[in-house]
């Protein structure tokens, strides 16, 4: 079905999953498990969407998550493992993850020793640690989406590893990439390899963590797949990879509908989608999302800026040209829309959510879940 069909007769804002995108990229998935012989897991933040998890549970080994709340939906809505990292645990919090998760990170020596004695009351679980490797090749937003950026938060540095307390230790954790390719995939996995053969030893899995990109355009999963089975070769471990955005990227949509056209020197066309609402990383890391049928400024007859209808003036997705006049009532298509979008929305100004909705593979239109004025009302107390 072409987009014009569906997205005309919607209700709009709305956020859709692209069924058969998702299939495609779990397909993939599925081959990088079956030829490396590693795990993938699910990276919920940033990507949660609990209709999604039957397609997605056939494929994947379970979920990770980087806090309690995040553990508590993989544990109840995938229904198979359970990873959990933070850089910190509040007080009663790791005690309360060994009823949700199998697995739990700590970021420090002195973080895992101080938990032991709850750890100790689980033989069961199995516990990571998580290194600062010093490699850097995160290829989006520079140091904001970098782990390895100086004086980073996340992971144990080298000289502090030997107070690590290696005989409880089963899982060694390095997630140094963003967005990267397979350059960056196989760069890290040769790093720890090379920096880190003493710890590797020690352990029974290496996590690479998530940044993996492997559904983007360009990606060789075939490098991938070598260096994994070349790593596992080397030291006789289990690995890991635990993408989000890889997994869902280029699957689904933001639908936005033309309000008004307002004139400022440019011509300003006004959305019920919002950048500072609903796509935050357009302002954060920034970006210019795609749009569907759109080019860059003066490319095409007729140049806009779009923005949303919040009251901040920064509130700008970006500037395009179409090829015909854009009017009130008009469809706006923004793309790759899955990945760190609903999961980082907000209701600034009170602006509604969008819908949560799917696109299924015979062309139908399933919404998920609606948002109103409730759903504003109640976070605020």
């Amino acid at each position: 079905m072409a987009h014009s069909d569906w997205s005309e007769k919607i209700a709009t804002p709305a956020y859709v999953l692209d069924e058969a995108a998702l299939k495609r990229n779990l397909a993939r998935a599925a081959r990088i498990k079956r030829d490396a012989g590693c795990k993938i897991l699910l990276a919920t933040k940033a990507f949660a969407l609990p209709a999604a998890f039957p397609m997605m549970r056939d494929v994947l080994d379970g979920t990770t998550a980087s806090g309690e709340y995040e553990a508590r939906l993989g544990h109840d809505e995938f229904g198979k493992e359970v990873h959990v990292y933070s850089p910190a645990y509040a007080d009663g919090e790791v005690e309360r993850l060994t009823k949700l998760a199998q697995h739990i990170y700590f970021n420090s020596p002195e973080q895992m020793t101080k938990n032991l004695p709850v750890l100790k009351r689980h033989p069961e679980l199995k516990i990571g640690i998580r290194i600062n490797p010093g490699y850097s090749n995160a290829t989006l937003g520079g140091a904001l989406y970098d782990p390895c950026a100086p004086y980073s938060r996340f992971g144990a540095t080298r000289d502090t590893l030997e107070g690590v307390p290696w005989e409880h230790v089963d899982i060694l954790h390095a997630h140094a990439l963003c967005e990267s390719g397979d350059e960056g995939s196989v760069g890290l996995i040769e790093h720890v390899g090379r920096e880190f053969p003493d710890y590797i030893r020690r352990v029974k899995t290496v996590n690479f963590g998530g940044g993996h990109f492997i559904n983007k355009q360009g990606y060789d999963i075939e490098k991938l797949i070598a260096a994994i089975r070349a790593f596992k070769a080397a030291f006789g471990v289990e690995v890991i990879l635990e993408p989000g955005a890889g997994l869902v990227v280029d699957t689904g949509y933001l639908v936005a509908t033309v309000l008004d056209i307002h004139r400022n020197e440019k011509d300003i066309a006004i959305l019920d989608a919002s950048a500072s609402t609903h796509m935050p990383d357009v302002l954060e890391v920034p970006y210019t999302p795609f749009i569907i049928g759109a080019g860059a400024p003066g490319e095409k007859p007729h140049t806009y800026i779009l923005g949303g209808k919040t009251c901040m003036t920064g509130d700008i997705i970006g500037e395009y040209s179409f090829e015909t006049p854009l009017k009130p009532g008009d469809r706006v298509i923004f793309t790759d829309m899955m990945q760190y979008s609903f999961v980082k929305n907000n209701t600034f100004n009170g602006v509604p959510l969008p819908d949560l909705a799917i696109l299924s593979e015979d062309g139908s239109y399933r919404i998920v879940r609606s948002f109103g004025y409730q759903d504003f009302r109640h976070r605020l107390g």
